[in-house]
């Protein structure tokens, strides 16, 4: 049986890891998929934090092969995600909600003084625009702070804002793993933290039979990390570079590494997600939810 090509980027391991436990244990192919998975983008060189997101696009860095049409299936936080929809030339959608549960957590220097999140008020807390880090930021610090009083810049990917954090150049960073373990590893202060759901988003192509096979993989790959997580712990450990921080998987609290099956995304969560986005200036209010998301996985 001849077997249906599908690409997708190779994200970050906390987001791709079913993908990569799927490969290695052949549950794709024997779903009849041929999953290749590309490398993301580079993410461009912040010189200088960048304070307004207009400035950036949503689909820089590691989202880029999903626009120019390199892949056809891209996994990120629900936020960019409702954002790529709406910016999408190539008419991509959401699908399903992805299997990572995910956490962003903000730190800052250990001598900086800082100890709650009210410390944070007009200080800089680098993200990357339009990536969980960005969203979730502000979602930890509305609770606490007023909204002129948080201030998110630009200051790149994950591994370029920590040596930005490191050197002095912002005050704090949202981090997720297995940065956020290298930042507990070198004594780093974390001030908040909060998991959240992220999508799959795909252009027409994947049509709902593929991604069928491609999510009874993925559900088969969720079980077995479930079932012992330790033996895939080395695909965080290689995304950190040692002149950083030598990590070993024995650092990692791994219940900070959650994965579900994927499931569809409901108009309801949708809705309240847009409203907070449109609220804050992140998206312009003209979508629908039937224009944004095609649900096409279907729960088990």
């Amino acid at each position: 049986m001849a077997l249906t090509k599908v690409r997708s980027v190779r994200s970050g391991a906390i987001f791709t890891l079913p993908y990569l436990v799927g490969l290695e244990h052949g549950y794709f192919a024997e779903e009849g998929i041929d999953l290749e998975l590309v490398a993301p983008g580079s993410y461009d060189t912040v010189l200088k934090p960048i304070e307004e997101h207009e400035l950036v696009s949503s689909f820089g860095g590691i989202s880029t092969p999903f626009e120019s049409g390199d892949v056809s299936l891209y996994r990120a936080c629900e936020w960019g995600q409702i954002r790529r929809s709406h910016d999408s030339g190539r008419g991509g959608q959401i699908i399903a909600k992805r299997a990572s549960v995910a956490s962003q957590a903000i730190f800052v220097r250990p001598d900086s003084g800082i100890k709650h999140p009210q410390g944070l008020a007009g200080r800089t807390v680098g993200v990357n625009f339009h990536h969980g880090s960005h969203y979730l930021a502000i979602q930890s610090l509305e609770g606490f702070l007023d909204p002129d009083e948080i201030k998110v810049v630009h200051a790149g990917g994950p591994a370029e804002r920590f040596r930005k954090l490191r050197d002095g150049e912002i005050d704090a960073v949202a981090l997720m793993e297995p940065w956020t373990t290298a930042a507990e590893k070198l004594g780093y202060v974390l001030i908040t933290e909060a998991f959240y759901v992220g999508s799959e988003i795909a252009s027409a192509d994947v049509d709902p039979a593929t991604f069928a096979a491609v999510d009874r993989a993925v559900r088969r790959a969720v079980k077995k990390i479930n079932e012992d997580i330790r033996p895939y712990l080395h695909h965080f450990v290689a995304e950190v570079p040692e002149d950083l921080v030598k990590l070993e998987p024995v650092d990692f609290r791994l219940g900070r590494l959650r994965y579900v099956d994927p499931q569809p995304y409901p108009e309801a969560e949708f809705e309240r997600t847009y409203r907070w986005m449109v609220k804050w200036g992140l998206i312009t209010p003209e979508s629908t939810f039937t224009s944004i998301v095609d649900n096409r996985v279907v729960p088990v």
